[in-house]
């Protein structure tokens, strides 16, 4: 039946249902659905009966026959003593579920559910807020959403889905639109940037929706946005504002901007390529949405840009943000992390532990869960090991990386001798020499200073540069033989003439005989 009744047949509905006969009664009486005799009935008196949507999800009202209209007058709702609390909670906009969870926590509320429910409606249709219209200052504000563009119909005639995005700057209200395939947090960056040198400057914040390519978790006061994006924040020094979660009026400009595109630019329209659609869209823009008179501003969009606001906004930096591929990686035993089948190491304390890897055609970078840069390499063909020295753990070290001056100064704990009899070993034995050294740097975990000291004396003395003879000298163990020194001049000894005339004399006299 028709949606409005005649005014005899509501004065009918009126009158029987004061004479006491149920909806059931009346709706058989004069001929009507009994939904709409409800629906009547409630319209006339909605402050005594709760309404129940047509899937039933509405708080229960009990029977068909509604209370007589002294019980509905006299009898008070539960939640009548929690009026400002509930209010206040409103207010904060908590929904029906979480004021009763409140109200139970809190105030040991007996009632049920629905006495809330019903009286949360009760309020909200007594106390009806307006909206606040919050103008901002020329280049502080743009405002940002998506909506759905026209189709794409390729040559073979398939239709693809697009999404437009629409950046609005809140004061002028001139606007940038563009249209991808996908809501990606690549294509979402490519586009706002695309916005911004359109503008030729950046504004200090952009408001935008919670859309999951921009926002990890959506929340109202301490939002966290995807690293990227923070990285993109950071690239053009400004501040992005999720609004607050189901809430559009938070960005109002925009939502009717998103609108102002779809109804006037692409309804009806169908393009052959996405190029197609946002070159249609870039001329649009110039020869229509700047020249038109905004309905709040009462201004032609384009001049007020140009001559308010334009110069206001931040300078666009000197180069694009480097669009860079992201992913979380987990550092492997081995201390380094796979990027397209190259290796790239980290920090010892990282091993096994997640951390942020970011990469572009020439730079690799690791950084924490702070997104605070650890480590950066450049790019390297697939299968190749990239490694810092100061990522391997000092203990993985061998003395061999570190060198024979490294070995050289350890000797030097021993003693004089050992250290005199390494230098000479390594001079004559060259690279092969660094193996020695750390075979007499072992013989300290068997062997005392003192018997190490003794043996490299002894070793030294007659050249001789083998640790097989340092071990052999330690284990016979014994003093070192004392050498007697040579002596020119003592009266037991002649002079050498002494000795070269009896010789002569000897050799005279053999002759003569």
């Amino acid at each position: 039946m028709a949606n409005h009744l005649s005014v005899t047949k509501s004065n009918a509905i009126k009158k029987l249902h004061q004479q006491g006969q149920s909806q059931h009664q009346i709706a058989e009486a004069l001929s009507v659905d009994r939904k709409t005799v409800r629906r009547h009935l409630q319209n006339q008196e909605p402050a005594q009966y709760a309404a129940a949507d047509s899937k039933g999800t509405g708080a229960p009202t009990g029977s068909d026959d509604p209370p007589p209209v002294s019980q509905a007058v006299t009898s008070a709702s539960q939640c009548e003593p929690f009026r400002q609390l509930i209010q206040d909670k409103l207010d904060q906009g908590l929904h029906a579920q979480r004021i009763f969870q409140d109200l139970q926590l809190e105030r040991d509320y007996q009632g049920k559910y629905w006495s809330v429910r019903r009286f949360v409606k009760k309020l909200r249709t007594e106390n009806p807020q307006a909206f606040r219209r919050i103008e901002v200052a020329p280049g502080w504000e743009a405002q940002v959403d998506f909506g759905t563009g026209a189709p794409v119909v390729g040559k073979d005639g398939k239709r693809r889905r697009t999404h437009v995005l629409r950046v609005v700057l809140s004061h002028s209200r001139k606007g940038y639109a563009e249209v991808v395939f996908r809501q990606t947090t690549d294509d979402f960056i490519a586009a706002l940037e695309n916005a911004f040198w359109h503008f030729g400057g950046v504004p200090k914040t952009v408001v935008i929706d919670n859309l999951r390519a921009a926002v990890k978790n959506p929340d109202w006061y301490d939002p966290e946005l995807v690293p990227k994006l923070r990285a993109f924040e950071q690239h053009y020094g400004i501040t992005i504002l999720p609004t607050r979660p189901y809430t559009p009026r938070h960005k109002g400009k925009v939502e009717r901007g998103v609108d102002y595109v779809q109804e006037n630019a692409l309804r009806g329209r169908s393009f052959a390529t996405l190029l197609e659609q946002n070159d249609f869209l870039t001329h649009w823009e110039a020869t229509v949405a700047d020249l038109r008179i905004h309905g709040t501003t009462r201004k032609q969009v384009g001049s007020h840009f140009e001559a308010a606001e334009k110069d206001t906004l931040l300078p666009l930096p000197t180069e694009r943000f480097a669009n860079f591929s992201e992913a979380r990686r987990k550092v492997n035993r081995d201390g380094h992390v796979a990027i397209d089948r190259a290796f790239y190491s980290a920090p010892p304390e990282y091993v096994g532990r997640n951390v942020w890897a970011r990469w572009d055609a020439r730079t690799v970078r690791l950084l924490d869960d702070d997104l605070k840069t650890i480590a950066v390499f450049a790019r390297s063909e697939q299968g190749k090991f990239n490694t810092k020295t100061q990522h391997i753990a000092s203990e993985k070290i061998n003395s061999v990386e570190r060198g024979s001056a490294y070995l050289l100064k350890k000797t030097a704990f021993i003693g004089v001798h050992s250290t005199r009899w390494s230098q000479s070993m390594l001079r004559q034995r060259g690279i092969a020499g660094t193996r020695v050294l750390q075979g007499l740097l072992s013989l300290t975990n068997q062997y005392r200073c003192d018997q190490i000291e003794q043996a490299c004396e002894i070793a030294w003395r007659h050249g001789d540069f083998h640790l097989r003879t340092i071990r052999k000298l330690i284990q016979r163990g014994g003093p070192v033989q004392e050498l007697m020194p040579f002596l020119e001049d003592h009266e037991l000894i002649r002079p050498l003439a002494d000795y070269e005339r009896f010789v002569h004399e000897c050799v005279q006299n053999q002759l003569t005989s």
